[in-house]
C-alpha cells in the first residue's frame, strides 16, 4: 500500500478537485452534487480528507462503483473515491485469510485469489462492485449454510469521524466489528477488509427450467438438497429457471465458448436488452415476450471454479427492489406476489429473482438472527417502476421483510427498529463513533434516524 504524508494531507484534501457535473449511480436513478471530490492514495490521505471536511463543515461519503439503487452514498459535501486504495495487502494461508484494500473491485479480488489458488466461500451474482461497497450494503449470493460476503469478513480497518484509524476484529474492538461489517457508511469509511478464504474448489452448476408450481411446491426439498439454490420466475408466465450449485470433485467442464456467447451474451444480454427496449416502448407486448423469454434458455450443466459459476455478466441496466423475508414465509410471499401481478395491469419484463441465506450475527444484516429468503423485483431502466415496487413492498412488509440497504425501498428507522433485533445496538454505536453525523446524508437520516 502506498503511504502519504499526513502533515500535508489536509492541504491536499482542500485542494481536491471541485466537481462541476453531478454524480450519478449505475442505474441513473440517483443524482448528487458534491462540493468536491477526493481520491486519496493512502489511508493517511483519506484521514486528512475526513478531518478537512469536518473543519470546513462538510459531510463526507465514500462511493465505489455506484451499484446501489438507493442514495446511500450520495452527498452534497465531500465525495471520497477509493479507486487508488486497491490491491491485496496480505495473504495468510495458515489463518485462511486475505486482507484487501477497500477500493478493490470484487472482479479483481476474485481473479487475484484464483491465481493464488484461493477463493471466497460464497459470493453474489455480479462482481463489479468494490469490496467495501458490496459489504457495506449487505451484498449476498445464495446458500444453504454459507452466508453473505459480509459474513465472511474476519477483520476491517475504519477511518472514523475524527480521522483516526480503527482496526476491528472479533478480538479487537469487537463491538465495532460486529456492526461495521454492514455499516451503510454510517460508522466511518472502510479502508481495508480481511476476508476468510479457502483453497479454490470446483462447483457444478445445473441450470434447468421448472414450472412455478413445481418450484414452489418443492422449494424446501430443493433448498435442503443443494448447497446453493436459486431461481427466476418470469412474470405473466408460470415458468421459472432454476440453478443448483454444488461442490464437485471434478473434472473441470466449463461452459463452452459457443454456449457462453449464445446464452450469456446473445440471449441474456443482447436479445434481452432488445426485448426490454421493445417492452418499454410498447408495454402491451410484454406478456407475449415473457412467454418466449422464459423458454429461451435450455437446461445445461457445467463445472468450474467458484467465481465463474456464481457470477455472470449483467449489461442490461435496471432498477431493483429486494426484500429478505423469513425463509419459512418465502413460498406464501411469492405466491402473493404472483397473484398480485396476475390480477393487475402491470407489465413486468424482468424476471423475479429468489435466493436464500442462513442466519448470521451482524446487526444490520438482512439475515440477522433469522434464516432468510430474498425476493428481488426489477424494472428495465427508464420504465416507471413505482406502482410495481409499491405493490410488492406492501406484500414484503406484511411478512416482516427487510429491504436490501442498496436497493429501492421506502422504509424508515421506525420500521427497522421493529424488524431488526439489534437495531438499537447499531444506532448506539453510531452515536458513539459519529456523534456529529459527519457521515450522514438524507438516506441515513431516513433509515437510521437523526
Amino acid at each position: 500500500m502506498s503511504t502519504g504524508n499526513a502533515g500535508n494531507g489536509t492541504t491536499n484534501a482542500r485542494q481536491a478537485r471541485t466537481r462541476n457535473e453531478p454524480w450519478r449511480n449505475w442505474a441513473g436513478n440517483v443524482t448528487a452534487r458534491p462540493v468536491r471530490e477526493v481520491t486519496p492514495a493512502s489511508v493517511e490521505e483519506l484521514s486528512a480528507a475526513v478531518r478537512a471536511a469536518a473543519e470546513d463543515g462538510l459531510k463526507v461519503k465514500a462511493v465505489g462503483t455506484g451499484h446501489s439503487f438507493t442514495a446511500a452514498a450520495a452527498t452534497d459535501g465531500v465525495l471520497i473515491r477509493p479507486q487508488l486504495l486497491t490491491g491485496i495487502r496480505n495473504i495468510d494461508r495458515e489463518a485462511g485469510t486475505v486482507t484487501v484494500e477497500a477500493g478493490t473491485p470484487l472482479k479483481r479480488l476474485n481473479l487475484a485469489l484464483a491465481r493464488e489458488g484461493l477463493s471466497l466461500t460464497n459470493m453474489g451474482d455480479i462482481m463489479e462492485q468494490t469490496v467495501s461497497g458490496a459489504t457495506s450494503t449487505g451484498t449476498h449470493g445464495t446458500g444453504r449454510e454459507s452466508a453473505s460476503i459480509s459474513a465472511q469478513i474476519k477483520g476491517l480497518e475504519l477511518v472514523t469521524a475524527d480521522g483516526s484509524v480503527l482496526t476491528c476484529s472479533e478480538k479487537e474492538n469487537p463491538e465495532v466489528f460486529t456492526a461495521a461489517r454492514i455499516g451503510i457508511g454510517a460508522l466511518g469509511i472502510v479502508t481495508a477488509i480481511t476476508f476468510a478464504v479457502e483453497p479454490v474448489f470446483l462447483l457444478t452448476a445445473r441450470e434447468e427450467p421448472m414450472t412455478f408450481d413445481k418450484v414452489t411446491s418443492d422449494f424446501d426439498a430443493l433448498h435442503a438438497e443443494n448447497e446453493h439454490f436459486e431461481f427466476y420466475w418470469f412474470p405473466h408466465t408460470g415458468n421459472c429457471n432454476t440453478k443448483r450449485n454444488n461442490r464437485s470433485a471434478g473434472p473441470e467442464a466449463p461452459v463452452s465458448r459457443f454456449s457462453s456467447f449464445f446464452e450469456d451474451e446473445l440471449l441474456s444480454n443482447g436479445l434481452f436488452q432488445a426485448v426490454n427496449s421493445l417492452g418499454r416502448a410498447v408495454p402491451s407486448t410484454i406478456p407475449a415476450i415473457a412467454k418466449v423469454s422464459s423458454r429461451a434458455l435450455s437446461a445445461r450443466t457445467y463445472t468450474d471454479i467458484p467465481y465463474k459459476v456464481f457470477t455472470s455478466p449483467r449489461r442490461v441496466r435496471f432498477v431493483e427492489m429486494e426484500y429478505a423475508v423469513p425463509r419459512a414465509a418465502l413460498v406464501e410471499t411469492l405466491r402473493e406476489l404472483k397473484t398480485m401481478v396476475d390480477r393487475s395491469n402491470l407489465r413486468i419484463s424482468f424476471p423475479v429473482e429468489v435466493r436464500t441465506a442462513p442466519a448470521d450475527d451482524i446487526a444490520l444484516s438482512t439475515a440477522s438472527d433469522r434464516d432468510s429468503a430474498y425476493i428481488a423485483v426489477h424494472m428495465y431502466k427508464g420504465t416507471p417502476y413505482q406502482a410495481y415496487f409499491t405493490a410488492a413492498e406492501r406484500i414484503f412488509t406484511a411478512h416482516e421483510g427487510r429491504p436490501h440497504w442498496g436497493k429501492v425501498h421506502t422504509r424508515d428507522a421506525e420500521y427497522f427498529s421493529s424488524v431488526y433485533p439489534r437495531f438499537g445496538e447499531f444506532t448506539a454505536l453510531r452515536d458513539r463513533l459519529d456523534p456529529d453525523r459527519l457521515f450522514a446524508n438524507d438516506y441515513l437520516r431516513r433509515v437510521l434516524g437523526d
